[in-house]
Formats: C-alpha cells, structure tokens, sequence
C-alpha cells in the first residue's frame, strides 16, 4: 500500500477538485472513492455524473493496484484495536433493490459489449449479486413457537 501520510480534506470540498496519485494512501483512497459515489449518486447534472463516474474509476483503479501492498508503518495503528468491533460493514440492501441491481446487470450484460475483462467483471458482480440475493430470499425468517397445552 502507498506510503504517503494520511491527507485530510474538507468534507465541504467539492469531490472533483480531489486530487490523488500513486502516493496517496489506501486509506485516503476508500475515503475518496466513498466521496465519489455519494455525489455520483446525488448528482441530477449529466455532465457532473459522468465526470464523477470518471474519478471513481480513476481512484477505485489505483486503489486496485494498492491491494496485495503491506501497510505503511504509519497506519498499522490507526488499524489496530483491543478488540474487534462489534459492528462490521456489511452489504445488506433492500430485497427490491437486490432485485433491481441484478436486474440491471443482467440487461446490461445482454444489451452491450464488453472487453472480455469488463464482461468478466460484470458477470462475476452478477453471480455473486445473484447468489446473495437467491440465499437472502431462501434464509428462515419466521420461529416456530412451541405448542402451548
């Protein structure tokens, strides 16, 4: 992972006027890539989607080449704990919206070309979204209760 201290930047800066590199922490990274996809999502501007949609890319591509790195020195203790936490992220969508993503995907998939490496990225998303989906709706959701005499 890259080893450049730890930036900090304004929650009131605008995502498009981050800047980011080689250099620049896994940690910074993730935070960025949240920060894109929080006003991607917000954003009603074609222009301003599309360009966030760009940096997303941009910085999830560095990020990718980040992953197998060690961890600097300087983050090991901001990565360190007593315990573990109790709560841990999680991926839990609305069955709908499950629903709606792989839906999506699978039109995608159908509708357009891909690079094979992009076809295979996609596909696997829609295995994995798919499988999910299948197990959430197949989990017991109801307890018996005993019979009362």
């Amino acid at each position: 992972m890259a080893t450049t201290p730890t930036q900090t930047v304004s929650s009131e800066t605008s995502p498009l006027t981050l800047n980011f590199g080689p250099d620049t922490d896994f940690t910074v990274l993730a935070d960025y890539c949240e920060r894109f996809a929080d006003s991607l999502i917000e954003s009603t501007k074609p222009g301003e989607r599309r360009v966030l949609c760009y940096r997303l890319a941009e910085c999830l591509q560095l990020l990718s080449s980040t992953l197998n790195d060690p961890i600097p020195e300087h983050l090991i203790e901001s990565l360190t704990a007593d315990d573990f936490p109790a709560a841990v992220p999680a991926f839990d969508p609305e069955p709908e919206d499950l629903c709606r993503y792989c839906l999506t995907l699978a039109q995608i998939l159908n509708d357009h070309n891909f690079c094979a490496a992009e076809e295979s990225a996609l596909t696997g998303l829609l295995f994995e979204l798919t499988n999910y989906f299948a197990d959430e709706l197949r989990t017991p959701r109801f307890v018996r209760s005993p019979l009362t005499m």
